[in-house]
């Protein structure tokens, strides 16, 4: 229709993610979010929907784009488990990497703030959380580690994933972070070694 304003909704939603993703939920407001997709207010409401909604959205949105990641990387677990893991956790050095993107990780930040957040927003967090601990107990039980080793192990690495969110926010250098990694993946090797051994 003539006269109205039309824009793309994929770069409108990837530009709402970053700012939360930037500022976080509390600290990112309605005009923030404005000034980041270049839609009023009104517009956001209509097209985008509120605050809560919009945030849910982009969630979804991250959860999506980095879960692919994660499963692409954790494809050969039942063959190369330790390089599976390696590969899940170069994901994210990656994405903390690049210049283009903001520090940390959405879904931690997100996990922080669950004090503040709404009930279905809080759910909605910690159910992304919970995706992330069940594909690598997927991943890891298909690589031969035990139930319970695997129970073990998805939730020391999704909890060594989360805090290297944190620790890039933090200033950490990128040497620092591998060396977090390393001992997780050494740690997950011995691990292996072992449970061959019986």
């Amino acid at each position: 229709m003539a006269g109205k304003k039309q824009f793309d909704m994929d770069t409108a939603l990837d530009a709402a993610m970053v700012q939360f993703w930037r500022a976080g939920y509390a600290d990112t407001s309605v005009d923030d979010l404005s000034r980041a997709t270049g839609l009023n207010r009104s517009s956001i409401y209509s097209s985008l929907g509120d605050k809560d909604t919009l945030f849910l959205r982009c969630l979804d949105r991250y959860t999506a784009r980095y879960g692919d990641k994660y499963d692409s990387a954790l494809s050969c677990a039942a063959s190369q488990p330790v390089a599976a893991v390696r590969a899940f956790f170069d994901v994210t050095l990656e994405r903390i990497a690049d210049p283009e993107l903001p520090d940390g990780c959405l879904i931690a930040q997100s996990a922080m703030a669950i004090p503040v957040l709404s009930p279905a927003v809080a759910a909605h967090a910690k159910e992304a959380l919970g995706f992330q601990r069940s594909r690598l107990r997927a991943a890891l039980r298909a690589g031969r580690l035990t139930e319970q080793d695997a129970d073990a192990f998805a939730e020391h690495v999704a909890a060594v994933n989360q805090s290297l969110a944190v620790m890039s926010r933090a200033g950490a250098s990128p040497a620092q972070l591998l060396a977090v990694v390393g001992v997780t993946v050494d740690a997950l090797s011995q691990a292996l070694r072992a449970n061959r051994r019986v």
